[in-house]
């Protein structure tokens, strides 16, 4: 015996009126709606769920030591990325902006290269286009300690007392953070 529904001749005449743009724009805004949140949280100062302290330690690609607790005291802004990513190349030369302007302030920029196999090729790729702040290429670990990443590039603001304070995916981070690093800078 096969079942069959049939919603209701109410139900059934509102779902007619919609065309099919609708129902894909509907698609689009609930796909888009979770990442662009975080953006606007960060510009009128909602701050992240996650209020987590990250402990990491990681090795840079000028060879030097990098921790979590070293941080302490400053803004830390961690951007996850990978060579390969478009989005992420769109967005290194606006935090390269970023930590020129605000470094003096107490802004550290890390970048965080999630791509594997030799480092030469990641030296190259931030050698070619002038990045200047400190690379670390990073693994699971690290990325499982700033509380995972779901896409890249990802942004995560770590305020002076070690706690997350922003967190955000896209090549808009730095635009979106800026109101927010400027709020961390003053406190």
């Amino acid at each position: 015996m096969a079942f069959h529904f049939s919603a209701p001749p109410r139900l059934n005449r509102l779902l007619g009126r919609f065309h099919w743009t609708t129902w894909l724009m509907l698609a689009l805004s609930i796909w888009a709606l979770p990442r662009l949140l975080p953006h606007v949280g960060a510009l009128v100062n909602v701050t992240a769920r996650d209020r987590s302290t990250p402990t990491f330690a990681v090795r840079t690609l000028a060879d030097s030591t990098i921790t979590s607790q070293s941080l302490r005291g400053r803004v830390v802004l961690v951007n996850v990325w990978a060579t390969w990513c478009t989005p992420c190349r769109v967005e290194m030369p606006l935090l390269e902006a970023t930590w020129n302007r605000h470094k003096a302030a107490g802004l550290v920029v890390l970048g965080a290269s999630v791509d594997q196999g030799d480092p030469q090729t990641v030296r190259d790729f931030i050698s070619a286009r002038g990045i200047s702040y400190p690379i670390a290429i990073v693994g699971p670990d690290v990325i499982r300690e700033l509380g995972g990443v779901v896409g890249y590039p990802t942004s995560i603001l770590i305020g002076r007392d070690g706690r997350v304070r922003h967190r955000v995916m896209g090549p808009i981070g730095p635009l979106s953070l800026e109101p927010a690093i400027r709020r961390a800078l003053a406190e």
